[in-house]
C-alpha cells in the first residue's frame, strides 16, 4: 500500500494544492486558497483530470493533471495546465 501525495503551487496571489490518498485508487482533491473546488473519490491508473477556478474577475479556468503510472510502482506525477501552459506542480512533505 502506498502513502498519500502533496503537490503544491503558488499562482500569483493564490495557491493551489492537490492531495491524492493512499494507494492507486485513494481520493483526490483540489483546493484553491485552502478551500475544495473539486474532488475524485478514486484515482486510476494513466491521466485523471480535475478542473478548478481561480477566483479572480473575471474567473480563470484550469485543469490539472494527475499522472499514475500503469506499469511501474512509482509515485503520481501532477501538472497545472493554465492559460495553454504547463507547469509540474513539486510534492511537498506534510507531516
Amino acid at each position: 500500500m502506498g502513502h498519500s501525495h502533496h503537490f503544491h503551487l503558488d499562482q500569483g496571489d493564490h495557491s493551489i494544492t492537490v492531495n491524492v490518498g493512499p494507494g492507486r485508487s485513494g481520493e483526490i482533491e483540489l483546493l484553491v486558497d485552502g478551500k475544495v473546488v473539486a474532488y475524485q473519490k478514486e484515482h486510476s491508473a494513466g491521466m485523471n483530470v480535475l478542473t478548478g477556478e481561480l477566483p479572480e474577475e473575471p474567473a480563470h479556468p484550469f485543469r490539472v493533471l494527475l499522472r499514475q503510472p500503469h506499469l511501474v510502482p512509482s509515485m503520481p506525477r501532477c501538472t497545472l495546465e493554465l492559460d495553454g501552459v504547463e507547469q509540474p506542480m513539486p510534492e511537498r512533505l506534510v507531516l
